[in-house]
């Protein structure tokens, strides 16, 4: 975990930032903007000072059930790493228990730690995948996200319809075709009333 940021020092870091582009940043509109930008970039990046076992509060239960537990349509915001533009989307996590269940909500905490880090969706995705398997000891786990870059929709290509998907899987999910089926399928389905 590293250290809280130095809110000052990132303040001046972009109060000096809008001079460069041209900006003043004395005038009405721009007074308190580096503040307020230090602030969302702390927020934004504070998975760096959290820990997943931490989030996750000890809230494992024995079960004797092995079924598929999936969590869908968990909203996705991160930064990517390239160009410090966000993503966002939606991740859906599946996972087959042995002897032991997260809870549910604890899922959807996972996801926004790893997310509040400069990321790369793909690296994001696999490590979900990792940090879920690792905390109930799952027989498999299946992560599948689906996301919009602004650094390809507002600049480079511009291509504002564009949907990246990346999925990874572990486990009896990776290594039996019918069961990582199953939750593709799962993951899929419309819920009632979508088109």
């Amino acid at each position: 975990m590293s250290k809280k940021p130095d809110k000052r020092k990132i303040t001046e870091i972009i109060r000096k930032l809008l001079i460069e582009l041209g900006e003043d940043p004395h005038r009405e509109g721009l007074l308190k903007t580096p503040e307020r930008v230090a602030e969302s970039l702390i927020f934004l990046t504070n998975g760096y000072r959290q820990k997943t076992s931490t989030v996750i509060n000890n809230a494992i239960f024995a079960t004797h059930s092995n079924n598929m537990i999936i969590l869908k349509d968990i909203e996705v915001y991160s930064l990517c790493e390239h160009h410090i533009l966000p993503f966002f989307g939606r991740c859906h996590v599946g996972y087959i228990a042995k002897d032991k269940v997260i809870g549910v909500s604890k899922i959807a905490r996972i996801v926004d730690v790893l997310a509040r880090r400069l990321q790369v969706q793909e690296r994001l995705t696999a490590q979900i995948a990792f940090e879920v398997k690792k905390a109930v000891n799952a027989e498999g786990v299946g992560v599948v996200m689906n996301c919009q870059h602004l650094c390809m929709m507002m600049r480079g290509v511009e291509k504002q319809n564009s949907m990246m998907t990346t999925s990874s899987v572990l486990g009896s999910f990776h290594d039996d075709p019918a069961t990582r089926a199953e939750f593709l399928t799962l993951v899929n389905r419309m819920r009632p009333g979508e088109m």
